[in-house]
């Protein structure tokens, strides 16, 4: 990867916060690599937000929506940045 694609993703992961902890998903480090494969123009986003659920029923439900709301910010941010660019969640 370039070093501007570098840069692109480290900003993206550092503006998107928790709104729980308010802590950006770099510090989190719920994603875990990110990986591109030029000649099919995807962007892989591994992530691993499952070890980060809590035990209790009703809070897992919470921290689901959280979820889907923070994977729904990284999916947006990343494709402004990488307009040309597929991304996918792993």
């Amino acid at each position: 990867m370039d070093p501007e694609m570098t840069r692109k993703i480290d900003a993206i992961l550092a503006r998107i916060k928790d709104p729980e902890s308010g802590l950006s998903l770099d510090r989190l480090g719920v994603v875990t690599r990110v990986r591109y494969n030029e000649e099919r123009q995807v962007m892989y986003l591994f992530t691993d937000f499952l070890s980060h659920l809590p035990n209790c029923a009703t809070c897992r439900g919470i921290a689901g929506a959280i979820i889907s709301s923070l994977m729904k910010s990284l999916k947006e941010e990343f494709e402004k940045e990488f307009p040309d660019i597929t991304i996918e969640f792993v």
